[in-house]
């Protein structure tokens, strides 16, 4: 059957496209295929037209185009009224990255990258290939069907090969997809290994990929080079005997110092288990860089800021078009933004994201000759450590303490700076800045033997004047990357931590047994508040500490799990109190032991401290002790040091105890002062020391301590419980900006902590008004909005409009989507799974939904049978709202029932850009014909044209209830839009 007329100068151009001809288009109509697409599904989704699947099979015939529907992979600009949300969306994305796209490809430049990859012997092709393989599958796991198409365009492989290949990652997923589809094609001969090469030299003027154009530009630019210092990675130097002995016992020290994973070290002691190793537990970590130099806004504590930030859809949006992925053994390799294999990286992360495990299995990789034999030695130092040299020293004396064995052989050692790679940890417990600014460089280090302050010797490797040619590593926080000099580093990565394969490959690593890691992970991953922080290694190990009593009992019934984070680091310390250690105090020495470590955690919260020498621990009288290792570690120390230092296992649990002292040991000049700290802080320091404040006011959340220390202060409860309760809700939830939106959902994180919901009805009132709109709400933020609806009796108005909630966060709404009298989730992309949440509240049996607005969204027909159900049961429900929405003919077949029926109290109907034809019209005049409660009815935007006029006169005529009508943006003619605004009926406007 042929294609439409309007259309058939396109399926000519396909057809000739097909036989490998180019023939013009001839006169095109606005948003038609442009010549250099010459693949049969991008013609035909330019022009308007798509297929109901991919097609690969070019040559085979062409089937009957459709128009496209939600949910199509759309290329076009949509010329139809209430045109396709996914068009929109691409062209927005599109227009958005076109700043990082390169010029358009020609064909003269793919014949000189063709001549280029020439250069290379068969053999060397193969070993940048396979160099290149973690690239290439990251690259085409965000887009197989894009890769798909350009291979069987190029004759890479065959249309059915590619066909194979869409229906294995139907089955599968897309990174096993794309792992064999490289595979696959790498294995093959020459020929195919170009094709694939060329192909995605083509493909990146119009996919903005920072790998794809990384491995393009390494290529081009740095291929010969490349080759030699892969074989230099896995080879190393040729050195002297002696000096290769030098290096062997160097290896062998940092074998010793990082072969063991310490972030469970102290527990791992206390069951008389064998420490883990790195190799065996090490889950890995996502590092990815982006073209800015990322300097931290201080507007939310930095962990719930990078919890909002890494959220999962969020970064694999970017990740597809933004975020350069890069694996720790490539730190080092050529980085396109700066044009230059880097000296200089820094890589950035919030407290406990992994940046000195990463660290830690980059030198045992190296140590143990897995990479970057490049560098003959790597020298590590921490910042915590070099805090304890407070008089100048000279870097040849840094080693010298740090690494006595190289003494003797330094001065060779340090004669090829090429060949070294210093690492230094923890930039952000330096006490000192890193002065970089070229006001300082006169301040610098010449010479091995120069005398400076630590930080001088640092910025001297960093700025190449001390060992020009080394290579420097830094970590740190983000919140010092404000103080720095963006143009020294040469490459700036950020550490996101887990996604959800991660962590649960985590949990799986952590509990051993499949079946429990399994249902604790599930647990987690349902509880949102739990998972959400879990992308933090140190909280999944603070997690997994804290749930293993409640899914691996020793005996009797387990305990329960906890549903806040004060309730899980209460599960941590309690776990830590029974198990940690055989010499557990007496409860009332154990609760003076708290006291004073919890005061010491205050002050250092206040202070913003976060490493300790022992002067401190003697000023608040504490003890250092086997009990206290569950939440105090011991640094370890270099060689000659006799300073050690202390710290908190993790920053949150220093927060966590900041706030437990303040119910342990109240004192009321001392709360008062640190609460006043709290409300003028604009940073959000105080972010999780509130919540910790305010859920241990809960009597159920404290009850598991109090077994152990004693009960807790009944006066800092009720002043905890006062400051909560003087919260103006009215002020808070004015401000119209998404900051002031952000800090409305931080106090409502308050109450979900203080699980008082009395204290939420006080605040919050009876009849509640809520606006989110425009503010980014994650499930968590879902979580947490439903248990303060669950405190509410009623809820007058929910705008949720542009809060991006999806299925999970509306899921977890549901249960309490019935109290709200209007309630609008314009704008979300809800896509029809989610309608059966919103039907569940229109039948609630005691649902208060007068006005609800759906529009917007990427509802189609397919729901529309399940609303029309909910609607026909519902017995409030005045406004509706539908507008944009792909519901077509047969979407409104269902609704239709409804609204002629005569209990539909419906007075206003919004269907404008819905994708109602003619024959829907019809159906839609008839039912309302019998309709007496409409009043307003909004049918613009649709595809109505003079074959449905006489039914539109018929309806403005006969609906007795109608006041007014929107028309407008339909196919009408000029004539018989004049005839319908002319048809008077008393009391009805109608609107064009």
């Amino acid at each position: 059957m042929p294609p439409p007329a309007a259309f058939r100068s396109v399926y000519t151009c396909l057809l000739a496209t097909m036989r490998g001809r180019q023939q013009p288009m001839g006169k095109q109509r606005p948003g038609s295929v442009p010549e250099s697409h010459k693949v049969s599904l991008y013609v035909y989704i330019e022009a308007g037209l798509s297929y109901s699947r991919p097609s690969f099979l070019l040559g085979t015939g062409v089937r009957q185009p459709r128009r496209c529907r939600a949910g199509d992979i759309c290329y076009r600009r949509c010329r139809l009224p209430g045109a396709c949300k996914t068009s929109q969306r691409r062209k927005s994305r599109v227009n958005k990255m076109a700043s990082n796209q390169r010029a358009a490809v020609s064909e003269d430049n793919i014949v000189a990258f063709r001549k280029h990859l020439d250069n290379y012997t068969s053999g060397e092709l193969k070993r940048l290939s396979e160099h290149f393989r973690p690239d290439l599958v990251y690259v085409i796991e965000n887009d197989i069907l894009t890769v798909l198409q350009e291979l069987t365009s190029r004759c890479v492989i065959t249309a059915q090969q590619a066909q194979d290949y869409h229906d294995w990652e139907r089955n599968h997923d897309s990174a096993s997809t794309a792992e064999k589809l490289a595979d696959d094609i790498l294995a093959m001969n020459q020929a195919t290994g170009l094709g694939l090469w060329t192909c995605l030299f083509a493909l990146q003027s119009r996919w903005a990929h920072p790998n794809l154009h990384g491995m393009l530009d390494e290529i081009i630019q740095n291929g010969q080079n490349l080759l030699k210092e892969n074989l230099l990675n896995e080879n190393g130097h040729t050195l002297d005997a002696e000096l290769k002995v030098c290096q062997k016992k160097h290896k062998d020290n940092l074998c010793d110092l990082t072969w063991m994973m310490k972030e469970n070290r102290s527990s791992g002691k206390s069951q008389g288990l064998q420490p883990p190793s790195i190799s065996s537990h090490y889950v890995e970590l996502k590092v990815v860089s982006d073209c800015h130099f990322k300097k931290q806004t201080h507007q939310e504590h930095e962990a719930l800021a990078a919890a909002g930030e890494l959220n999962e859809y969020r970064l694999q949006r970017r990740m597809k078009s933004e975020l350069e992925h890069i694996a720790p053994d490539r730190l080092f390799r050529w980085c396109f933004r700066s044009r230059r294999v880097p000296l200089s990286v820094m890589v950035s992360g919030v407290a406990g994201v992994g940046k000195t495990t990463l660290v830690q299995k980059f030198i045992f990789d190296w140590a143990t000759g897995k990479h970057y034999q490049k560098f003959a030695f790597v020298l590590f130092f921490k910042f915590r450590d070099l805090n304890t040299i407070t008089e100048k020293r000279s870097l040849e004396s840094l080693i010298c303490q740090t690494y006595p064995h190289l003494r003797d052989k330094l001065s060779r050692v340090l004669e090829d700076p090429e060949k070294l790679l210093f690492i230094f940890d923890g930039l952000d417990e330096s006490k000192t800045d890193l002065k970089l600014s070229r006001s300082g460089s006169h301040e610098l280090c010449m010479n091995p033997g120069d005398v400076k302050p630590v930080t001088v010797i640092v910025a001297s490797l960093l700025k190449q004047t001390l060992l020009k040619g080394c290579s420097v590593l830094l970590t740190s926080r983000p919140c010092k990357l404000t103080s720095l000099e963006a143009g020294v580093f040469h490459r700036v990565a950020s550490i996101v931590g887990f996604l959800s394969k991660e962590r649960e490959r985590y949990f799986s690593v952590f509990f051993g047994d499949e079946r429990v890691s399994r249902e604790a992970f599930a647990y987690v991953r349902d509880s949102q508040v739990l998972y959400t922080l879990c992308y933090n290694p140190s909280y999944c190990w603070i997690t997994c500490t804290a749930l293993k009593p409640c899914f691996t009992p020793k005996a009797g019934k387990p305990q329960p799990a906890p549903k806040t984070v004060t309730q899980l680091f209460v599960s941590y310390v309690t776990h830590i109190m029974a198990n940690h250690t055989q010499e557990r105090p007496e409860p009332q020495k154990m609760r003076d032991t708290l006291i004073r470590v919890g005061w010491l955690a205050e002050y250092s919260i206040t202070n913003h401290i976060l490493v300790f020498d022992l002067k401190y621990l003697q000023d608040f009288n504490v003890e250092f002790s086997p009990f206290l290792t569950g939440f105090l570690v011991e640094n370890p120390q270099t060689d000659d040091s006799s300073q050690v230092t202390y710290s908190f296992l993790h920053l949150t649990i220093q927060e966590f105890f900041a706030a437990l002292v303040h119910y342990l040991d109240y004192k009321e000049d001392k709360f008062r002062d640190t609460m006043a700290k709290a409300r003028s802080c604009k940073e959000g320091d105080y972010e999780i020391f509130s919540r910790f404040l305010a859920g241990l006011s809960h009597p159920v959340t404290r009850m598991p301590l109090e077994k152990y220390v004693g009960k807790f202060s009944a006066e800092a409860t009720r002043k905890v419980i006062g400051w909560l309760s003087e919260m103006n809700y009215e002020d808070l939830q004015s401000p119209e900006e998404p900051e002031g939106k952000r800090r409305l959902m931080n106090v409502f994180n308050l109450f979900f902590e203080s699980q008082n919901s009395q204290l939420v009805q006080d605040v919050v009132g009876k009849a509640a008004h809520m606006d989110f709109s425009d503010l980014y709400l994650m499930p968590v933020d879902c979580t947490v909005l439903a248990y303060v609806l669950s405190c509410c009796e009623e809820i007058q108005r929910l705008t949720l409009d542009s809060c991006f909630i999806q299925n999970e966060g509306l899921e977890r709404l549901r249960p309490e989507l019935h109290k709200v009298r209007e309630l609008s989730l314009l704008d979300n992309d809800l896509k029809d799974p989610t309608m059966k949440d919103i039907c569940k509240a229109l039948k609630h049996q005691n649902c208060r939904l007068e006005a609800l607005s759906l529009g917007k969204n990427a509802f189609t027909e397919q729901c529309c049978e399940e609303l029309a159900s909910a609607l026909a049961e519902n017995r409030t429900l005045l406004r509706l709202e539908l507008k944009k929405n792909k519901l077509r003919t047969m979407g409104l077949s269902y609704l239709s029932r409804v609204f002629e029926s005569p209990e539909c109290k419906i007075r206003k109907l919004g269907l404008q850009g819905t994708g109602l034809s003619d024959e829907s019209c019809r159906s839609l005049c008839s039912a309302l014909s019998k309709n007496s409660s409409l009043r307003h009815l909004n049918l613009s935007a649709n595809m109505f044209t003079d074959r449905c006029a006489e039914e539109v006169h018929l309806l403005i005529l006969t609906c007795p209830s109608l006041t007014e009508i929107r028309l407008g943006l339909n196919d009408f003619s000029p004539e018989v839009e004049k005839q319908l605004k002319n048809v008077q009926r008393k009391g009805l406007d109608i609107h064009f």
